[in-house]
Formats: C-alpha cells, sequence, structure tokens
C-alpha cells in the first residue's frame, strides 16, 4: 500500500491532562516495528475504563495521552515477523493479547499472557518502549497497547483478533472489551445449564452482557441486582426476569436472594467492582453446587471476608478475566455467533456519535446515559 512504510498524518483525540475535554489534534503514526500493525480505525466506543483513566482518579496519571481500546478497523500494513495478518484484514484491536509462546497461552484453561497481559501503566509499545505516536516532534503515550481514539494505530500483532469481513465493524467493534468481558464471565466460567437460575450484581454494559450469557444459555431465571432502578427496565431486553434493589430491603441482598430462590441461584456473576457485592454474590449461591463468578475490578486495598463454612458447604468462588476469552483464538468465534444471530449486539448500542464528538460520547458515559456509544471515525 502506498503508506506502508511511512509515517502517517491523521486526527487523533489526545487526554492531554487529568478531566479536561480530549483535544482534536494532528498526530504522526509511524510504521509498524517489528511484531506490530498499523490499523485504520473504522469505528471505536468508550469504555467505563477509558473514563477512569481520563479522570486519572486512583490510576498512576500519564498524559498526554490517546484513550481508547474498542474498536474495529482494517489493517493498513504490517511489521517485520507479523505472518498471521496482512493488509486489508478486518480486525479488533484488544486490550490484552495472545503471544502463542507462554505456558498461559499454552493452557487450554487461561488467557493470561505472559508478555501481552493488560498494562495500564505501559505507555509506549513492547518492542522498544517507544511510542508510535507524535504530535510537533513530542512523543504521546499509548493506552493498553491500543489507542483506538486515533484515525490510525499501531498494535502488538498478538493483540489483534482477525474477523469475518463481513461483519459490521460498527457493531462488532463492541466485542473487543467490554461485551466479551461479561458474556464469557457466563458462558466460560459460570456456565449455567438450561432451566437454571442466575443472578447478575450490577446491570452496566457488562453486567447485561453476561445477563445475555446466561440468556443463550437457557437460564429460567436471571435476577439482576443493582441499586440504579432506572436500569431495570432496559435489562428486560437483555432477559432479566426478576430484579432486587438492596437499597428496598431491610435485610442482606443475599439473603432476600436466598429466600426468593428456595436456598440460593445456581450460579452468580458480579460486575460491580464493589467488594460488597462480591461477598454478597458469593453468599447467595446455592451451597452443594453454586458457581459464583467475580469480574469487577475493586480497590487495591480492598479485602474479601466470608465465613470459611460457605467454601465447605460446597459453594465455588471463582473470578473471571476478560470472560477467559484467548483474543487471537476465541474473539473471532464471538463475533461469528453476532454473524449467525445467535448474539444481538444492536440492543447494546444506544448512541453514536461523530469523532469530532467523542466528547460527547464520554459525557454519555460518565453521566450513565448509555450503554455503548459508537464514534464514527469517518463522520
Amino acid at each position: 500500500m502506498s503508506t506502508a512504510g511511512h509515517f502517517i498524518r491523521c486526527l487523533a483525540a489526545v487526554a492531554w491532562e487529568a478531566g479536561k475535554p480530549l483535544a482534536m489534534e494532528e498526530v504522526e503514526v509511524a510504521p509498524p516495528q517489528k511484531k506490530e500493525v498499523r490499523i485504520k480505525v473504522h469505528f471505536t466506543s468508550v469504555c467505563h475504563t477509558d473514563v477512569c483513566f481520563w479522570e486519572a482518579k486512583g490510576q498512576t496519571p500519564l498524559f498526554p495521552r490517546i484513550l481508547g481500546h474498542e474498536a474495529g478497523g482494517v489493517v493498513e500494513s504490517v511489521g517485520e515477523g507479523v505472518t498471521d495478518l496482512q493488509p486489508g484484514d478486518h480486525v479488533l484491536p484488544i486490550f490484552t493479547g495472545e503471544c502463542g509462546n507462554c505456558r498461559h497461552c499454552h493452557s487450554e484453561e487461561s488467557n493470561m499472557c505472559d508478555l501481552l497481559r493488560i498494562n495500564t501503566d505501559r505507555g509506549g509499545m513492547i518492542h522498544d518502549g517507544e511510542s508510535r505516536f507524535s504530535t510537533n516532534g513530542k512523543p504521546i503515550h499509548h493506552f493498553l497497547g491500543t489507542s483506538t481514539f486515533s484515525e490510525y494505530t499501531v498494535v502488538h500483532s498478538g493483540q489483534v483478533a482477525k474477523i469475518n469481513p463481513d461483519a459490521p465493524l460498527d457493531k462488532v467493534c463492541i466485542v473487543s472489551c467490554g461485551l466479551s468481558t461479561g458474556l464469557g464471565a457466563t458462558l466460560n466460567v459460570a456456565k449455567p445449564k438450561r432451566g437454571q437460575s442466575v443472578a447478575i450484581f450490577g446491570l452496566g454494559a457488562v453486567g447485561l452482557a453476561a445477563a445475555e450469557g446466561a440468556r443463550i444459555s437457557g437460564a429460567a431465571r436471571i435476577i439482576g441486582v443493582d441499586l440504579n432502578p432506572k436500569r431495570f427496565e432496559d435489562a428486560k431486553k437483555f432477559g432479566v426476569t426478576e430484579f432486587v434493589n438492596p437499597r428496598e430491603h431491610d435485610k442482606p441482598v443475599q439473603q432476600v436472594i436466598i429466600e426468593m430462590t428456595d436456598g440460593g441461584v445456581d450460579r452468580s456473576v458480579e460486575c460491580t467492582g464493589s467488594v460488597q457485592a462480591m461477598i454478597q454474590a458469593f453468599e447467595c449461591v446455592h451451597e452443594g453446587w453454586g458457581v459464583a463468578v467475580l469480574v469487577g475490578v475493586p480497590r487495591q486495598d480492598d479485602a474479601f471476608r466470608t465465613h470459611p463454612m460457605n467454601f465447605l458447604n460446597e459453594r465455588t468462588l471463582k473470578g473471571s478475566f476478560f470472560g477467559n476469552y484467548k483474543p487471537k483464538t476465541d474473539i473471532p468465534g464471538v463475533v461469528e455467533k453476532y454473524m449467525n444471530k445467535e448474539l444481538d449486539l444492536e440492543k447494546f448500542i444506544t448512541h453514536t456519535v461523530p469523532f469530532s464528538e467523542i466528547n460527547k460520547a464520554f459525557d454519555y458515559m460518565s453521566k450513565g446515559e448509555c450503554i455503548r456509544c459508537i464514534i464514527d471515525m469517518g463522520a
């Protein structure tokens, strides 16, 4: 391609400092180096993680930075040693990766690659630690190895999933983070059986995806737990059959659920990051066979406390990272679920804005007014 091997000038939404609106800047994007791919981003979306690191509350501030990690695009060029991708491929960049060589990648049970596991503090590329973005000769930090709030980005090839070229990028772009995190937590880790009951703690995008997984699994009862009653009506679209607002009860919510279900739910999935909700999700599953899955990320100083008898009574507690999906191996299959009409992505997408209005997407997410807002990079 004519741009291969050359710097590309394009627009990017740059976060210059914490909490300040992103600024549209002309940036230079360097050619991909060893094991790297340069991607033309067609559609991206804002995840709650983008907002958290933009606000830099509780995270290590790293500015200027190009955020963004849910996206769909087309490979523009590839660097040395890339053999499984080529220009023109339709791809999803992923915030975590699959090197294919480490023990985790060789394991059928793990997706936590030693080389490419999520690293929120890294501002450069793994190959040389340098940034591929600059403006006026000054480098701009990467984010999660993806930085999709740019018309072009450079990503390690191990963090790029090649997908069906017929899949609409404005829909399947959401598969690259929150959707798969929740969906896989249910389908791959909780594994409810047809006819069983599932409780979902937190009805944001990840929780709704977990509920979608329970619906696909054939769960008979899907109980949504959230402090915001405005979320309950929308959650019905994702298969949620009953709702519990902990604020409306004078007893612990786990006790409420145990009484609702004659001893507890068969499975629960926690998607809030609240350690209190994690304990509730574990203690509300049925003794003997109940399984609770933790998805939300707690604060650094949080501690999980429960009585050991809850384990001895044969309740199981598990954790889930990115839905236990291997990015390159498994994510193309999630896209195929959508193409085969087994998975409905449209109901997750509540807003669409042009790239020039990306700050509106941040506003929608910050105020909890959207599930997912798609940003059209070409509009």
